[in-house]
């Protein structure tokens, strides 16, 4: 019997994959006799509460259960029990093939591993779905060694260097193999921000007028000599580089040559015409796609890899994590047809575009994501909404564009002088739009951006004389070198051969959930805490976070993957024996003084940063007096001036502000400033008879956080308690009886009536807020977001009796339920909610309570 009737005909086969969605996917192409269960991602991982790992063992992995997993396990195995096979169909890269090997050992693969078959698809179409089934594989062994020591390596690192960094800067630190480097390129630009010195240089720009047509030319020379733009100058100094022979341009002496310049004429002395032209881009890897996704889509890598996993589940695109740029012959001549169709021959490539992958240790598994199957359907016609939309319609143009003919360009320069002075204009008109009337990089609508393409200028000749219109002396200066964003630090990470692109998205959002990194905008901030673990980490682990060495790990990882390497020798050289990272780790753990490592002198800066608990601060002595500061939070290490500084510490030396009495406790109202900014305290710090230590543990005062576009200043004693009282009651809403109230909150000043939150808008007043203007607010449809507004109640029966709160029926996932506060109970069945009243409700709350009394130990 062949694989073909072995697998398509007869007998009950369970398929495995990973997600829900993806499973009904499979469903729609699989007949009769096939049942396709998630595992809902990994089943089986390393102990979080330990190191899971026996070094002594040759490196064994000690697995345990997910937490939540073991129902989804009991289900998996009585589901393989009545089958006559087990297709594991897991994502076709080293994750999902450690997925579908973990499966496989907990439904019995060690037992009897013919039952157990591998099957990979790169799209989940029809035609790719029936192909992999009718020819099933083995499990990639490599794959799952390369993923198993890469989970090792990693948790080796991060379980024993991480505890490191609570000792000897502050607690909640953590150090990773990947996640280091990442955090080191972040603040090595920081570095290079804070030692630029900006540069102030002139220029003129005339505008000129020739045949009834104006345009703009830049003064490039003076008296035969150059003068000076901003590739001149040293970063780090500010001044002109040594071996620049130009012209510095001050602001008197240009408003000199401007005013002679205004009186003379200016003419046409030579001009140069020369042509270009544009190739296409490679279709999408998932490195590009992340990258391009964050420019045009402000998209993070995250978000584009949630997406697109959404995409590829539901079979539109082929699959999302790969490094390769190839295209089937399939896939090529359909894209071709597509172009033909929609855009006319001419503008199809002459023959078929072959890619090839530029990146370090790229691998070449996989296509490049594309619509998924050969009709290259949009995403109208795929009836997409949102982010789907939006992330497949920029695949589906790349795409076409990569077989697409190439665009071509004319560039004309013209030189233009006036007595001894020298002006440059240039000119650039788009002659073929070629691949660009489909994709245009880092636009998101390839029309407009194709007028940006040109740049047009009247006929012009040698010799022809020109009309001034206006003429102006410009100040430039110079800029420090940019912040890096999501897609430019995943363009580095790739071509550095660091970690794998799949990953990028879980590094980049680590580094920020550990307060490593915050967001500014598109800007990736490294913090004061970045800078010290980096420090730390270059001085007593330099190999940690060295680009190549961390690049030649990936190398080793894919020896291992290519059956070239043991995984347990490669472990054993990196973690083992005299040189090894654990004998490392024993030294430098004594050399390491924690002051020091928690300290950070920074160039041009008077005081200290140190980081402490509560994050870091500023120190200074001064006269004998030790001077404290809280650095806000929104301050970047390259932003800090010394004067800022010094600010800062000499206004926390104040103390702070008074602004009253509270009328009622008569307790002080200050003003203050914090990391997190500006804030109002009710009372001052006492410390309580402590549970653990008497005079220890401290109560906190209430406190309250200036809304946006208030400032210290504005703050009286009035308002000060209106903030303290937030949230504070408006009305209670005319058709609940419920209050409406106002507050700030992390997202800003809100209104919210019974669980249901609206955000305040510009030109709303957070401390008088109308009931008029609140129900207006309310009654505004909400808008899409993380954040999911609260459930209704199907029925409110009344107050309880104890508190008076309301006790309410509410429609759950398992059923309709009784709330009271935080209880929930289950209606019991048979029971009509329309029914139920408030004393039988009482009662079901009442045993509620009665049972957890009893479960709860003595």
């Amino acid at each position: 019997m062949t694989k073909r009737s072995s697998q398509r005909q007869g007998g009950h086969h369970l398929v495995v994959v990973e997600s829900p969605a993806k499973a009904r996917t499979l469903e729609r192409y699989l007949g009769e006799g096939y049942r396709v269960e998630a595992s809902v991602g990994h089943v089986r991982d390393l102990p979080k509460s330990d190191l899971g790992v026996d070094v002594e063992a040759g490196f064994e992995p000690k697995y345990v259960t997910i937490q939540g997993k073991g129902p989804v396990l009991k289900q998996l195995r009585a589901a393989a029990q009545e089958a006559d096979d087990v297709l594991l169909a897991t994502d076709p890269d080293r994750e999902g093939e450690a997925i579908a090997y973990h499966i496989a050992v907990e439904l019995g693969w060690k037992k009897n591993g013919e039952r157990f078959r591998r099957i990979r698809f790169s799209e989940i179409t029809r035609q790719a779905v029936l192909e992999a089934v009718e020819s099933p594989g083995s499990l990639d062994m490599g794959l799952v060694e390369a993923q198993q020591a890469r989970r090792i390596l990693d948790r080796l690192v991060g379980f024993k260097l991480s505890p490191l960094l609570w000792k000897k800067i502050a607690p909640g630190l953590s150090a990773g193999r990947v996640q280091s480097v990442s955090v080191r390129l972040l603040v090595e630009r920081e570095r290079e921000r804070r030692a630029f010195r900006s540069a102030k240089y002139w220029d003129l720009s005339a505008r000129l007028a020739s045949a009834g047509r104006d345009f703009r030319a830049t003064l490039i020379a003076v008296g035969g000599d150059r003068v000076a733009a901003g590739r001149d100058f040293d970063e780090t100094t500010g001044r002109l580089r040594e071996d620049r022979e130009v012209r510095l341009l001050g602001g008197e002496e240009a408003k000199a040559l401007r005013d002679r310049l205004a009186e003379v004429a200016f003419g046409v002395r030579s001009t140069e015409e020369r042509t270009s032209t544009r190739s296409p881009y490679a279709p999408f890897t998932t490195s590009t796609l992340q990258q391009e996704a964050n420019r045009k889509l402000n998209l993070t890598a995250r978000d584009t890899m949630r997406v697109a996993q959404k995409l590829y589940e539901a079979g539109h695109i082929t699959y999302m994590r790969t490094d390769s740029v190839q295209l089937s012959g399939e896939a090529v001549a359909a894209i071709r047809r597509c172009v033909q169709e929609r855009y006319g021959e001419k503008f199809l490539s002459g023959v078929p575009r072959r890619y090839r992958t530029k990146a370090k240790a790229a691998q070449e598994a996989h296509e490049a994501i594309r619509p998924a199957g050969i009709r290259m359907r949009t995403a109208d016609e795929l009836s997409l909404e949102g982010r789907e939309k939006r992330l497949y319609d920029l695949i589906w143009k790349r795409t076409l564009a990569s077989q697409m003919a190439d665009a071509r360009q004319r560039h004309l320069t013209v030189s233009i002088e006036a007595e001894d002075a020298e002006f440059r204009a240039t000119g650039k008109v788009l002659e073929f739009a070629g691949f660009y009337r489909a994709y245009v990089e880092g636009s998101d609508d390839p029309n407009s951006a194709l007028e940006d393409q040109e740049v047009h200028l009247p006929p012009l000749s040698e010799g022809d004389e020109l009309e001034l219109l206006d003429l102006e002396a410009v100040s430039h200066e110079t800029r420090p070198p940019a912040r890096y964003t999501e897609a430019t630090l995943v363009k580095v990470l790739e071509s550095e051969g660091i970690g794998r692109p799949s990953t990028y998205a879980a590094i980049i959002s680590t580094i920020q959930d550990r307060g490593y990194v915050r967001r500014a905008g598109k800007q990736l901030v490294p913090t004061f805490t970045a800078f010290a673990v980096t420090q730390l980490l270059e001085a007593h682990f330099p190999d940690l976070v060295d680009l190549g060495f961390t690049s030649q790990m990936e190398g080793a990882l894919d020896a291992i993957a290519g059956g070239e390497a043991d995984w347990r020798s490669y472990l054993a050289e990196f973690y083992s024996g005299d040189d090894g990272f654990e004998a490392r780790l024993r030294e430098h753990e004594t050399q390491i003084d924690p002051r020091e490592a928690s300290t950070l002198e920074l160039v041009d800066l008077e005081a200290r940063v140190r980081i402490g608990k509560y994050g870091p601060f500023l120190e200074l002595e001064r006269d004998g007096d030790r001077l404290t500061a809280s650095i806000p939070e929104d301050m970047a290490p390259a932003d800090l001036s010394n004067e800022e500084a010094i600010a800062l510490l000499e206004k926390s030396a104040e103390g702070p502000l008074q602004l009253g009495a509270d009328p009622e406790s008569g307790k002080p109202v200050y003003m203050r400033t914090g990391r997190f900014g500006p804030y109002v305290q009710l009372g001052d710090v006492e410390k309580e008879a402590g549970k653990r230590k008497p005079g220890k543990r401290t109560a906190k005062p209430p406190r309250a956080s200036l809304p946006p576009g208030m400032e210290p200043d504005d703050v009286t004693l009035e308002v000060a308690l209106r903030l303290l009282s937030m949230p504070y009651q408006v009305a209670v809403h005319p058709e609940t009886g419920e209050p409406v109230k106002v507050g700030i909150g992390r997202y800003g000043p809100y209104v919210v009536h019974d669980g249901d939150f609206r955000s305040l808008k510009k030109g709303d007043d957070v401390l008088d807020l109308s009931l008029e203007r609140a129900l207006e607010l309310l009654a505004e449809p909400k808008r899409g977001g993380r954040r999911r507004s609260a459930p209704k109640p199907l029925r409110r029966l009344g107050a309880h009796p104890d508190d008076g709160k309301p006790v309410e029926v509410y429609d759950g996932r398992y059923g309709p339920y009784v709330r009271h506060n935080r209880t929930n109970v289950s209606v019991p069945k048979g029971t009509e909610v329309k029914q139920l009243t408030l004393e039988a409700a009482l009662d079901l709350l009442a045993k509620k309570k009665v049972r957890s009394r009893r479960r709860s130990p003595s």
